[in-house]
C-alpha cells in the first residue's frame, strides 16, 4: 500500500528539451480563417468591435489569435469559438431528406480601438 510514497522518476535533460523545440516550431496560420462570415447578426456585432469568422474544424482558439495576430495586425481580447452541427431536414414539397453542412465559427472580440476591414 506503498502507493503515495514512491517518487517519479526524473526525466533526462535531453528529453526535456526536445520537448521545447517542438513548440517552437511555427504553424501555418494561412488556412485556420476560411472567410469572414457576414450575416444581419455578425454586422452587428461588428459594431461592438466583435467579427465573426468561419474556421477550420481543427483550430483553436489558440490557432486563431495567432492567426488573427499575423494577418489583420490586431490583439484579440476574447475569443469564442462555436461549432454548429450538421441536421438533416426534410422537404415535403419532394418527399426528401437533405443535409446541411455543420460549421465552425470564431467570434473574435478586439479591444477598443482595433478594427478589421472586411471590405
Amino acid at each position: 500500500m506503498a502507493l503515495f510514497g514512491r517518487k517519479k522518476a526524473s526525466t533526462p535533460a535531453s528529453a526535456q528539451s526536445a520537448k521545447s523545440a517542438v513548440a517552437r516550431v511555427d504553424r501555418d496560420l494561412s488556412q485556420v480563417l476560411l472567410r469572414p462570415r457576414v450575416t444581419e447578426k455578425s454586422a452587428r456585432l461588428n459594431e461592438q468591435n466583435a467579427y465573426t469568422f468561419l474556421v477550420r474544424k481543427g483550430a483553436t482558439k489558440y490557432d486563431v489569435r495567432d492567426a488573427v495576430r499575423q494577418i489583420f495586425n490586431v490583439t484579440p481580447r476574447k475569443i469564442t469559438i462555436v461549432n454548429r452541427t450538421p441536421r438533416t431536414t426534410h422537404l415535403r414539397s419532394r418527399s426528401r431528406t437533405v443535409t446541411e453542412p455543420g460549421m465552425r465559427k470564431a467570434h473574435i472580440f478586439l479591444k477598443k480601438g482595433d478594427r478589421i476591414d472586411l471590405a
